[in-house]
């Protein structure tokens, strides 16, 4: 079971800037990645949960500089980036950046046969919503992009979600 995990609007509110310095600067309320504790609570009955980071703070920072932004536990389950040439998977994004997040997700689960996998993700605000087709929108917790992880609806659904995966994985 595989997590593709955003950051922005998910583990904090969709507030942030990068400097001149390529630092991520919060200005919302609350803290950069404040909603980690909420996320190692919500997984930690799987695991074998993996994650898989997709935000674009990989592309901006960087694969290592973006992992050890997250609290051990959460670093000890990434495998990879969607966003990242030297995942352990070894794979080339043959997009780049400019494809929307369902096709980076898709085209990495394919390429590296992940068959059960839950994206947690605001899309950019919302704004990609009509690039994710119907028929994956099952494998999609949208998070609201002023709340992300706070939001109780959002943490049942994902709660509600890996039961399923892991029933599925099951069988």
């Amino acid at each position: 079971m595989i997590i593709y995990l955003d950051f922005d609007g998910v583990l904090h509110q969709d507030a942030v800037y990068t400097t001149a310095n390529l630092e991520h600067k919060f200005i919302g309320e609350g803290s950069l990645l404040m909603h980690t504790p909420i996320l190692e609570k919500l997984i930690e009955p799987y695991p074998e949960l993996k994650i898989v980071l997709s935000t674009n703070w990989v592309r901006i920072a960087g694969y290592e500089n973006t992992l050890y932004k997250l609290p051990n536990k959460l670093q000890a389950r990434v495998i990879g980036a969607t966003l990242h040439t030297q995942t352990k998977q070894m794979y080339q994004d043959p997009y780049g950046s400019s494809i929307s997040r369902f096709e980076q997700i898709e085209w990495h689960a394919s390429n590296n046969d992940i068959k059960q996998w839950l994206a947690i993700d605001d899309l950019f605000s919302g704004y990609e919503v009509n690039k994710w087709p119907e028929s994956h929108r099952h494998l999609l917790v949208l998070t609201e992009q002023s709340k992300g992880l706070g939001c109780l609806e959002t943490q049942r659904e994902i709660q509600t979600k890996l039961m399923e995966l892991y029933r599925q994985s099951q069988l």
